[in-house]
């Protein structure tokens, strides 16, 4: 078994583990990277976010072609799916994106390791598999992301009943798929499949969906998306799951079984952490299977470092990228930092929703005085022109000093607009910057400087 020295190694190459190699490299480290996959850029690239933004993207178009150009005057003839097709655009979209990682990688000189690692000790990483290695390393970094969290009851079997990894690659459009979740991943292809002309039953265990985002902000995605055709049940306990012979049979607590096509499960995620030999340097993961780490990402273990979805916070490939590129800036010059109440999430189904900051249920739960402002896209001119007017911006601000505590979108485009939320929230701006700096007419961007003035309940066009 060949042996090599690093620096820095660093165990997964998703968009925490690759983008932290880059920066590592940049900052002079000798930095390896060790993928257990040929493809460079983990889930998120390969089987995540951007594989199933190609689908919602070319879905989308889709259904723009069959009707939605209508009421713009637009008519076009027959419009026919030609899911092969789509399916291609996907693969060389994921494709292109992680032969770019590849380029990155030679161009900052990291050194690449295939196989499956695990930890051996302090400052040694085995490499097992085609191209075994040992290596030594001063640092070791832990970003080997999340798997689909499992649901007792229900039997995987990889196709029929499967996670958002099968649901990426149906070979036809299934005549009834039950989605068990709805969190982002199962209103994202739900909203998919849905499109391209599958009658979609989503099952979730809660009372609402979207967990996480503002409340009244999921009551609103929940009425535009069963207009869309999402069949919502709520509150249901979804007990077992499996095929039974050419039909899926999904059962809940209470309610007669439901019988479709195809099951995706999409419950939440999971650290994945599996044969990576924390024992050998005495870590143990938390009760939610996550490494605990410090404000530097530092673990317990000496030279051991942890970011991404094996550690606390929100699930995310840009919260992943900003605690590699932390924890590295921190490990040769001594600053690093990331603002968790900065981090935006985003939902990409039509319209989009996105958020960065707290919620009002989480504001009211802390005891905190504020002010709230929202503003409907509906009375924006260029929501107007575009024909898409579902939807609103709200901005919660401290009641007493008026700072920005929340941002919350749904609407045309609201992942692009939540960026400027994210930097008003990064550097403390109050709701009254925001609505008097100069924002161009007509934009949809409009609709948060109205929201801003709002708060004040000072709104101009409503």
């Amino acid at each position: 078994m060949a042996a090599f020295e690093h620096d820095l190694v660093i165990i997964g190459a998703g968009p925490g583990g690759y983008v932290a190699a880059i920066r590592a490299a940049q900052l002079g480290l000798d930095t390896a990277c060790v993928e257990k996959v040929p493809e460079l850029g983990g889930t998120c690239l390969r089987v995540g976010c951007i594989p199933s933004k190609a689908l919602l993207e070319a879905s989308e178009r889709y259904v723009e072609a069959k009707s939605g150009l209508k009421r713009l005057g637009i008519r076009v003839g027959k419009v026919e799916l030609d899911l092969k097709a789509m399916m291609k655009h996907k693969e060389r979209t994921v494709k292109t994106l992680t032969q770019g990682v590849a380029a990155l990688f030679e161009g900052n000189g990291i050194k690449r390791y295939f196989g499956h690692a695990r930890i051996d000790g302090p400052g040694r990483v085995v490499v097992e598999g085609e191209e075994a290695a040992e290596i030594s390393a001063k640092h070791i970094l832990i970003a080997t992301g999340s798997v689909a969290a499992p649901l007792p009851g229900v039997e995987l079997d990889g196709d029929r009943i499967g996670t958002s990894t099968e649901a990426l690659s149906y070979p036809e459009v299934p005549e009834h798929l039950a989605v068990i979740g709805a969190g982002v991943i199962g209103v994202e292809l739900g909203s998919v499949w849905s499109r391209l002309g599958s009658r979609v039953t989503v099952l979730e265990y809660l009372d609402h969906i979207l967990l996480g985002f503002d409340r009244e902000v999921s009551r609103q995605a929940q009425r535009i998306f069963k207009k869309q055709g999402l069949d919502f049940h709520l509150s249901v306990r979804v007990t077992g799951a499996r095929v039974e012979g050419d039909q899926c049979v999904v059962e809940a607590e209470g309610r007669e079984p439901l019988r479709c096509d195809r099951v995706l499960v999409c419950v939440g995620r999971k650290p994945y952490t599996e044969g990576l030999g924390l024992e050998s340097v005495n870590l143990e993961p938390d009760p939610q299977g996550r490494i605990p780490v410090d404000r530097w990402f530092r673990t317990a273990a000496p030279g051991v470092y942890a970011i991404g979805d094996v550690v606390a916070g929100p699930m995310l490939a840009h919260k992943a990228e900003e605690e590699g590129i932390a924890c590295v800036e921190h490990l040769v010059t001594g600053h690093g930092h990331v603002n968790y109440d900065a981090i935006p999430n985003v939902v990409y189904t039509h319209p989009e929703i996105a958020s960065v900051g707290k919620t009002e249920e989480e504001l009211r739960e802390a005891g905190v005085e504020y002010k709230s402002g929202s503003f409907p896209f509906l009375a924006n001119g260029r929501a107007r022109a575009m024909a898409q007017t579902d939807g609103q911006v709200k901005i919660l601000a401290d009641a007493e000093t008026d700072r920005v505590l929340g941002f919350h979108i749904l609407g045309p485009r609201a992942g692009d607009l939540i960026a400027e939320a994210a930097v008003s929230v990064e550097f403390g701006a109050s709701s009254e910057d925001i609505a008097r700096a100069v924002h161009a007419h007509p934009t949809l961007a409009e609709v948060v400087k109205e929201a801003a003035l709002a708060v004040d309940g000072r709104a101009i066009h409503l």
